[in-house]
């Protein structure tokens, strides 16, 4: 009797495993064009985000996912103004965003990795590093499951989720295209489609989602003559060119150097008058850009003891022009969840 009941469950248990792997694989099936448009868009593996969804929203079935479109479990934060939700996750009725519909939660989950600075270092690892995404969001704080990096690369593995890692949308097979039904998907994919088309008829196309935007030619009448300093390295931040201050130097002997006036360098760095300058401190030689590079349409802020000049000099932008894009004062004071806009709404990358 006992190896009868022991049978029965055995079989039970291999069917729900059986029904659970379906489940999953149409997860992956409904989802796999999404996580590819949106790994070319902002640069996180389409393993990653399918691992997560299948994780966070246990694939597609949670409470979170069905009623209010959140299939990676983000909560509200500081500065969310959408609708929410209560659910009891690591503690009782936590609030939780809720989303129009699940493409604006992949979308969502894709700009809270990309703009907040504790997860800045992922984007240093290849989008094919699966294992490094995986350990480094645990690192980061996505979640407080001590095994969280290994669920991820189970499902990454168990349903081979790297393959996506190296996709286009167009080369999707057959069986893996999204459902007929969902216009928006089916309208970004084609999009991507005729965007790709478009590069390789100029033979250019991109190596990277997050690949620096070419410089800009610059009418040098705009701004006072200046010659490169030969003795030390020159590096480049949005295609303006900029040195690291060494011990013992100052605005005024930085600017000797490279044959510009203290008045001028102090202007290309936001600086209204003259200061200490501290070893390794950016100085930018050039005037800064109006706005950041492709793929940075923003920034939101994780440690209120940031400047919005320290923003500034971070991606090259001028602070005149940050303070107009966001309708703000030069003296304005940020806060933790603040969402700085970096590039005008008509520069920014498309969704």
């Amino acid at each position: 009797m006992k190896k009868f009941f022991a049978f029965i469950a055995f079989v039970l248990c291999a069917a729900l495993s059986d029904a659970q792997n379906i489940d999953i694989e149409r997860y992956v099936r409904d989802w796999a064009p999404t996580a590819i448009r949106e790994m070319y868009r902002s640069g996180v593996p389409a393993s990653i985000t399918l691992a997560q969804g299948i994780l966070e929203s246990r694939y597609g079935r949670s409470p979170l996912a069905v009623e209010g479109n959140n299939h990676f479990g983000i909560k509200c934060h500081k500065g969310w103004e959408g609708k929410t939700m209560s659910y009891d996750d690591d503690e009782k009725g936590e609030c939780f965003r809720v989303y129009a519909s699940a493409d604006e939660s992949f979308r969502d989950h894709s700009d809270f990795l990309r703009y907040r600075d504790r997860y800045k270092f992922l984007f240093e690892f290849s989008t094919t590093d699966y294992k490094s995404w995986a350990y480094g969001l645990k690192k980061a704080g996505y979640a407080t499951d001590p095994s969280y990096p290994e669920k991820l690369i189970m499902y990454i593995e168990d349903y081979k989720l790297y393959e996506y890692d190296s996709m286009t949308e167009d080369q999707l097979p057959a069986a893996v295209e999204e459902p007929a039904g969902d216009a928006s998907r089916k309208a970004a994919r084609k999009n991507h489609k005729e965007k790709k088309e478009k590069e390789e008829a100029v033979g250019k196309i991109p190596e990277s989602p997050l690949a620096l935007e070419a410089p800009k030619k610059v009418d040098k009448s705009e701004f006072e003559e200046f010659r490169f300093s030969l003795s030390r390295e020159v590096y480049s931040r949005n295609g303006v060119p900029y040195v690291l201050s060494v011990e013992g130097e100052t605005y005024s002997s930085i600017a000797a150097q490279n044959g510009l006036s203290l008045k001028n360098i102090l202007k290309f760095n936001d600086l209204a008058a003259d200061e200490e300058l501290l070893p390794g401190t950016i100085v930018y030689i050039h005037s800064k850009k109006k706005q950041a590079e492709k793929g940075l349409d923003m920034f939101i802020v994780d440690d209120d003891s940031q400047s919005l000049r320290d923003i500034c000099q971070r991606f090259g932008v001028k602070m005149s022009s940050i303070c107009k894009m966001n309708g703000i004062p030069d003296g304005y004071n940020l806060g933790e969840g603040d969402t700085i806009m970096l590039r005008s709404r008509s520069k920014r990358t498309s969704r």
